[in-house]
């Protein structure tokens, strides 16, 4: 198998077409179906059903496109090591939790972006499982999850800790009366965020099990309907700023053992990390000692 052909086969699997894949690799449509009808013969196998629609992946193509997406991330890998010549520059992707976007990173990202010039930074938020799940795909080359993380092909580093603490409407004086309504439901985000499995499990030791979930896509969002008296939710303490304090959300502090909860940093064990990702991590640190 040529590398170039299964470059070509994983752009018509993503976009669905050969004209489309033609386009974005910048050649003509031709040159794309001969590199296809190439491997498929190399292969033995149909890897397309091909219609006026476009082109679908047959089964046997849907077992080939994640080999293909991995040699596409190794030869980028590959190409990005051997220009690398120690001094931080090119394009560092990296991602986040929403909530240390917005309590951590804006001075470090300014400071190291300032210190680094030569760097295209580029930031991209998510869920922990979402993040993890793009660090393995060696979409991002680390990401700022929920910790603690144990996986045989990540490394992780602490980073942070967190002071979650219950959010109610400001109409309830403690942990237990936010709790007792009997129409309790659970503001979260979704599936995939690590607060929302501590909220479950912070509820289950009470004996609190089964209620209804309300999903949104954003911090602002999960705010207001805790504000408006739709449920409960859990976020770091210093999440909720004065405009939140007091009127419109109550925080109840919760016993160390719930509460506390630690930012990790992580990417692959078998990544070579680029020496702007290398720069960004002493940059954190550094910064986390002053």
């Amino acid at each position: 198998m040529d590398a170039r052909d299964l470059a070509t086969f994983e752009a018509v699997a993503r976009l669905g077409g050969m004209g489309r894949a033609a386009r974005e690799l910048n050649t003509v449509q031709s040159n794309v179906t001969q590199r296809v009808r190439r491997l498929e013969a190399a292969l033995g196998v149909a890897l397309f059903e091909r219609s006026r629609a476009g082109a679908r992946l047959t089964p046997a193509g849907e077992r080939l496109m994640p080999y293909a997406t991995r040699v596409d991330a190794l030869l980028d890998e590959a190409s990005r090591a051997a220009r690398d010549d120690g001094a931080p520059r090119g394009t560092l992707t990296i991602g986040s939790l929403e909530t240390t976007a917005a309590l951590r990173l804006s001075p470090l990202l300014a400071s190291y972006a300032h210190a680094h010039s030569g760097v295209d930074l580029v930031l991209r938020t998510g869920t922990t499982a979402e993040l993890i799940e793009r660090v393995l795909n060696r979409e991002l080359e680390g990401a700022f999850v929920c910790g603690p993380v144990v996986h045989p092909q990540l490394a992780a580093v602490p980073s942070f800790e967190e002071e979650l603490a219950l959010l109610s409407a400001p109409n309830y004086s403690s942990v237990a009366a936010a709790l007792q309504r009997p129409d309790l439901r659970l503001v979260i985000l979704r599936a995939g965020c690590s607060y929302r499995q501590r909220l479950e499990e912070v509820l289950a030791r009470r004996g609190i099990v089964g209620l209804r979930r309300l999903e949104f896509g954003t911090l602002e969002a999960i705010l207001g309907a805790v504000a408006a008296d739709l449920g409960v939710t859990l976020l770091p303490r210093t999440l909720i700023g004065p405009a939140w304090r007091g009127a419109r959300v109550r925080a109840h502090q919760l016993k160390p053992s719930e509460a506390r909860v630690q930012t990790v940093f992580v990417r692959r064990r078998d990544m070579l990390p680029s020496s702007a990702l290398l720069a960004f991590q002493s940059h954190v640190t550094k910064q986390q000692r002053r």
